[in-house]
């Protein structure tokens, strides 16, 4: 066997791995996109259920008993513009909160996100307020607090109020705004005869995991801030091994999944104690208590602390981090390292998409902006690939004369790049600031809930989901759902097609096994797309379109470097 031979037989092993290797590790450790948000059946497009989503929220058993549970506490009505519920009076709790802008699916009929559910309902997530029992005797946990209004609204705050038998009089006033964040100030009145300590605390508590996967990318489960930096530590495992504690001043605590967050937001001023542990029935907790202070007779101490329930918008939690002082809670979204870059291009393509009005539109915006910024570059880069176009004929004759002497032929060809003024690594650089761009819009679109459920044309109803139609069950004609690693959408199908005109475009290589594998590359990673989010097929789409203008540009420009690739 040649080296030719050896040298293709290389390069169809390394297909092979990557096309079936690729999806066995992609799900941990680079998740290629969100779950279809469609399906298509008979030609049309149908809502699937998302993994996520409550899986009987429409079902009248399931509201019904999750009824059942919130009719057995008197509560409080939540009325704002972005969410609906009710907080419960024996405890207090904050139990009950669905987001009235989001939906499960993309039905129009769907239900809306529920994030909070009260204990005995099916998963279950509640916060709750109080203080540490250690000389205090707060109320107990199943005493009805008294409200001093029947719903919570914006600038309409409700005050809860309890005392027990030594005299202390305890108040949990909450008030909430036009977002995701409540504001909590606990008030213990000493009309007794001896001082008291007080000590607030904070804690939220959910029945099992986060049904969205943590990954080497994407962060879901328990979360903190404290002592000035982000911890996307311990997971869910970690905290099942024991609890999990730390100390800080200024900072926060909570639950994260892909797009919702819960949030316990202690005084910023404050020193406090945070934790996650684990409960029976994989139940998960996370706490935090401040030190307590000595309250006087005749004197009151209050201790105010926040807490987010609600989405992870990207202009909401910059709003919190940076106009009203939560220590990072824009953390609360897994940028990673490149958030210096991911940060600009999500609010440029949020700016984009308010302009337009379809973030597919916005999407190929944001690419001819791109191009448009690195045109200088790419115009060395094509002019460096043409001048090579141009030096084929001698090299393939430097090829045929030297053949049997690798060591004059490489020595030839350095010769002629010299003579030439070619360097063959020019057109590198464009492609290099191209990967971490790319990689900037995958976070973007995999991250941020404003991609969530975006729809561009047609049958495309999720910019964040793979492409649902393929030809492999005729678009849905055919009641069979393919493999997934076969299951090349059209959008896959149109972006192998653009990479192959664009690879025809590039210089001719050497070799014929090299051309074997230019050949067979544009199809090998139109497979490895194939599971990605639309948004980056359409974008690559974009980018190849714009390469194969500017080349034929180029050459219609220099006819001279097309000729002389072709004599």
């Amino acid at each position: 066997m040649n080296d030719d031979r050896k040298n293709f037989v290389l390069f169809a092993v390394i297909a092979a791995l990557i096309l079936f290797g690729w999806p066995l590790i992609q799900g941990k450790f680079f998740p290629t996109a969100n779950p279809p948000a469609t399906k298509i059946v008979d030609g049309k497009s149908r809502p699937l259920p998302q993994p996520g989503a409550d899986p009987t929220a429409d079902a009248p058993s399931a509201i019904r008993e999750r009824q059942v549970v919130l009719r057995e506490t008197p509560r409080i009505a939540i009325e704002t513009p972005q969410m609906r519920g009710s907080i419960n009076l024996r405890g207090p709790r904050i139990d009950d909160l669905v987001l009235i802008d989001y939906k499960e699916t993309v039905a129009k009929n769907s239900a809306p996100i529920r994030l909070l559910s009260p204990a005995g309902a099916p998963d279950a997530y509640f916060a709750g307020f109080g203080w540490r029992s250690e000389g205090l005797s707060p109320p107990a946990a199943d005493a009805v607090w008294t409200a001093s209004a029947p719903v919570l609204r914006p600038g309409q705050p409700v005050t809860l109020t309890a005392a027990n038998a030594t005299g202390q009089r305890f108040q949990i006033q909450i008030a909430v705004d036009d977002g995701y964040m409540f504001t909590v100030r606990q008030t213990v009145a000493n009309a007794g005869n001896a001082p008291v300590p007080v000590a607030a605390y904070g804690l939220v508590n959910r029945s099992g995991v986060s049904k969205d996967p943590d990954s080497w990318t994407i962060h879901t489960g328990p979360m903190s801030v404290n002592n000035g930096a982000a911890n996307y530590k311990p997971d869910f495992s970690d905290v099942d091994e024991g609890p999990q504690r730390f100390s800080t001043k200024g900072g926060w605590l909570g639950f994260t999944d892909k797009y919702w967050l819960t949030a316990l937001i202690p005084d910023q001023a404050a020193q406090f104690d945070g934790q996650f542990r684990a409960g029976a029935g994989k139940t998960y907790q996370a706490d935090y208590a401040v030190a307590p202070r000595s309250v006087a007779p005749g004197q009151a101490i209050t201790q105010t602390s926040r807490f987010f329930a609600g989405a992870k918008e990207v202009r909401l939690l910059d709003r919190y981090t940076d106009k009203q002082g939560v220590t990072k809670l824009d953390y609360a979204i897994d940028w990673g390292w490149l958030r210096v870059l991911e940060k600009p291009i999500f609010y440029y393509l949020d700016w984009l998409f308010r302009m337009v009005g379809n973030f597919g539109v916005a999407i190929i915006l944001l690419t001819v902006t791109i191009r448009l910024l690195m045109f200088p570059i790419a115009q060395r880069q094509f002019a460096s690939m043409a001048s090579m176009r141009a030096v084929q004929p001698k090299m393939k004759a430097l090829q045929e004369r030297y053949k049997d002497d690798k060591v004059r032929l490489q020595q030839e060809v350095m010769a002629l790049y010299k003579q030439e003024k070619v360097n063959p690594l020019a057109g590198c650089l464009p492609t290099l600031i191209q990967i971490p761009i790319f990689y900037a819009l995958y976070k973007v679109l995999m991250l941020t809930i404003e991609m969530r459920h975006q729809p561009f044309v047609a049958w495309i109803k999720d910019l964040s989901a793979p492409d649902p139609l393929t030809p492999v069950n005729l678009f849905g004609l055919i009641p069979f759902t393919p493999p997934h690693f076969i299951a090349i959408g059209v959008v896959p199908i149109l972006l192998g097609i653009s990479m192959f005109f664009q690879f025809r475009l590039n210089p001719a290589p050497m070799d014929d096994t090299q051309k074997q594998v230019f050949a067979i590359m544009p199809w090998v990673l139109m497979f490895v797309m194939a599971p990605f989010a639309v948004g980056l097929q359409v974008y690559w789409i974009t980018t190849n379109c714009i390469s194969i203008l500017q080349q034929r540009l180029l050459y219609a420009r220099h006819p001279g470097l097309n000729q002389a690739a072709t004599k």
